[in-house]
């Protein structure tokens, strides 16, 4: 479906790559510069060129929060055994973050976030009841650069960019890393109780970019374009 989209070039500097073929060679190694962003904030972007930027933080396990819902409906689409049940609460769970249909898989799947940590190589991630997991946003990245490289067809792509405005719990799905130029999906996450805490992350047609904040909504979009910025700036000065 997104193969089809036409490259939008960023405007902060970030040029689209058009999407590798499935049957891709893997990537040079990247080639990853440090971007600042206040020590509240966590963030990683990416691009299919094989570059991209990081916080000195990035590798750093975090409270999954929402975030681990990608992870958990990855697992259930493609090993879950109630195809229905399965297909309808992914939806729930991704366009509406829906903790009610997480947790529906999760207890049919409850060793999934674990599942595809070791699957996708996401040595920062694990913990798992989704709702209290732990992952990096690092490994976020890779796991949604690895959509884009080999799994463009997955309904999670599909249902973060036809994320609801509003999420099951009446937050506004709005902020963060949605803003950032060349966006085309996005899944969010929030801490109901203790610290607030938020996160975002979302791809365009050939980069990632993902954040997570001890903070507020307003601080993470802030700290999401301090980081977007710099990796605009470093990742065009890198080729």
């Amino acid at each position: 479906m997104f193969a089809r989209l036409l490259c939008t070039a960023l405007a902060v500097g970030i040029c689209c790559v058009l999407p590798a073929p499935l049957a891709a060679a893997d990537p040079p190694p990247a080639t990853i510069a440090t971007c600042d962003v206040p020590p509240r904030t966590a963030f990683s972007t990416r691009t299919l060129r094989g570059d991209g930027c990081g916080s000195a933080n990035e590798n750093e396990p975090r409270a999954a929060l929402s975030l681990a819902k990608l992870y958990l409906v990855d697992y259930a689409l493609r090993y879950g055994t109630d195809a229905a049940v399965d297909l309808a609460a992914g939806e729930r769970a991704i366009r509406f973050s829906d903790d009610a249909a997480a947790d529906t898989l999760d207890a049919a799947y409850p060793d999934a976030v674990d599942a595809i940590a070791a699957e996708y190589g996401l040595t920062h991630t694990g913990g798992g009841y989704w709702g209290t997991s732990t992952t990096s946003t690092s490994d976020v990245a890779a796991f949604l650069l690895a959509k884009l490289r080999t799994d463009r067809d997955s309904p999670i792509l599909d249902w973060m960019a036809d994320a609801a405005p509003v999420a099951a719990d009446g937050t506004e799905q709005n902020w963060g890393t949605a803003e950032v130029p060349g966006v085309l999906g996005t899944k969010w996450g929030w801490s109901d109780t203790g610290i607030s805490e938020v996160a975002s992350a979302s791809f365009g047609a050939g980069h990632v970019v993902v954040a997570i904040t001890i903070g507020s909504t307003g601080e993470h979009t802030a700290d999401v374009f301090a980081g977007f910025g710099a990796a605009a700036f470093e990742v065009t000065n890198s080729r």
